[in-house]
C-alpha cells in the first residue's frame, strides 16, 4: 500500500478486457446465437448479425483471442463454436439481467413473430432445455421429489434413480455439476442445466420427444414426447405447447 492506496486487484484488467469482448452489439449477436451449442460458419454468423463477412471475421478474430469461442477450420470453412459449458454459462447469466422492457418491441414482420413466440415456447439454452418447455420439465422433476431447489438444484437419490431407469446416462467426473440452476430469459424462473440438463435434452432429442424448428435454437416437442414426458413425469400437454 503507497499512500494510503490499496494495491489494484490483479483481476481488474481481466474483468474489463472480458467485459469488452461483450460489449459489442455484433459480437453479443454472435455469442447468443452459439447458445444453440452447435458449429456455425462464419457466413452463417455475418447474415445472422446483419454485417459483411469483413465485419464479422474482425469481431470473431476477437472473441477468439478472448477464449470466448474455439475455431475449426475444414477446408476453406471457418467454423466457430463457444469455447466451452463455462462461456456459455456466462453468456446466459448475463442475457438473464437484461430489464424485460429491453426485450419488448414490436415485432417487424409475422416470421419475426412467429420466431419469439416459439423461442419462448421452448428452446435449447446451450445443451438444456428452455423456455416453458424447460420450466415445465423442470418444475415436474421438483414436484415427484426427483430434483430439490430449496438448498440449490440437486438431483436427488430418487432422481438419479429415475435418470438411469429411463435411460438417460449422467456422464459424472468433471467438473461440470451434476445438477445447476440456469435463469431462464423469457420465463424469468430457473431451468435445469448441468450435466442432467445436457443429459435429459441430449435425449429429448435423439429419441425424438422433441425436434428443432427452423434455424434458430426452438424446439417442439411431438405428440410421442408429450405422451413420454406425461407418462414419465406427469406433464399436463398443455404446458408443451
Amino acid at each position: 500500500m503507497l499512500g494510503g492506496m490499496t494495491a489494484k486487484d490483479p483481476r481488474a484488467a481481466g474483468l474489463a478486457s472480458l467485459a469488452s469482448l461483450v460489449a459489442d452489439e455484433t459480437r453479443a449477436a454472435c455469442l447468443l446465437a452459439l447458445l444453440d451449442g452447435r458449429a456455425w460458419t462464419a457466413g452463417e454468423l455475418a447474415r445472422h448479425a446483419g454485417v459483411a463477412a469483413s465485419t464479422l471475421s474482425e469481431h470473431l478474430g476477437r472473441l477468439v483471442a478472448g477464449g470466448l469461442l474455439a475455431e475449426e477450420r475444414q477446408g476453406r470453412h471457418r467454423y466457430v463454436r463457444l469455447a466451452g459449458t463455462g462461456v456459455a454459462q456466462l453468456v446466459e447469466d448475463l442475457a438473464a439481467q437484461v430489464p424485460p422492457a429491453a426485450l419488448r418491441h414490436p415485432a417487424r414482420s409475422l416470421r419475426e413473430s412467429s420466431a419469439g413466440s416459439a423461442m419462448a415456447r421452448g428452446r435449447t439454452c446451450y445443451d438444456h432445455l428452455a423456455g416453458r418447455l424447460g420450466i415445465a420439465v423442470t418444475d415436474a422433476l421438483t414436484e415427484r421429489g426427483l430434483l430439490r431447489q430449496d438448498t440449490g438444484f440437486a438431483l436427488t437419490e430418487a432422481g438419479v434413480e429415475w435418470f438411469g431407469r429411463v435411460g438417460i446416462p449422467l456422464e459424472r467426473g468433471g467438473r461440470r455439476p451434476l445438477a445447476r440452476a440456469c435463469l431462464d430469459w423469457t420465463e424469468r424462473r430457473p431451468h435445469l442445466a448441468g450435466v442432467a440438463g445436457a443429459a435429459l435434452c441430449r435425449y429429448a432429442l435423439d429419441a425424438g420427444w422433441c425436434v428443432r424448428v427452423g434455424s434458430e435454437r426452438a424446439v417442439k416437442v411431438t405428440p410421442s414426447g408429450e405422451r413420454e414426458l406425461g407418462l414419465l413425469l406427469g406433464v399436463p400437454s398443455g404446458a408443451l405447447r
